[in-house]
């Protein structure tokens, strides 16, 4: 039997698992770069291209989730978050989660338009800046 590909499997989910506690712990939506950082304190010679790699695979797996702002690249947060919001200190470009909503934003709409979904996004300090 050839055993090539157990350490691939192993160090596939061991930095799998990396990346996910990286997310999570941070607590906010990351970017990849910010994963590579956080998930390669516990997996050493981590790179890029295996972080980019295994995040695909966990977002069409549906365990995280892209958070799009316009005019940067995705950042990454666990999938099963109820409806939410974010928030984007305009100093350290750091994303924070908000988790409240002004809830019917279908009155902006114009007259006869139905609004079927919202994302809403504020910018401003973080209280570390």
């Amino acid at each position: 039997m050839n055993n090539n590909h157990a350490p691939k499997v192993e160090r596939s989910t061991r930095q799998r698992a990396a990346i996910r506690e990286a997310i999570e712990q941070a607590g906010r939506p990351l970017l990849a770069q910010e994963v590579l950082e956080l998930a390669g304190l516990h997996v050493p010679r981590l790179g890029i291209a295996t972080v980019y790699r295994n995040i695909k695979v966990m977002v069409e797996e549906g365990a995280i989730k892209q958070v799009l702002l316009p005019g940067e690249n995705p950042r990454f947060e666990l999938a099963g978050h109820d409806h939410h919001h974010h928030f984007q200190c305009n100093a350290c470009q750091k994303v924070f989660d908000i988790h409240s909503c002004p809830s019917d934003l279908g009155n902006l709409a114009p007259k006869g338009f139905k609004v079927e979904s919202h994302d809403l996004t504020l910018y401003g300090r973080c209280k570390d800046c």
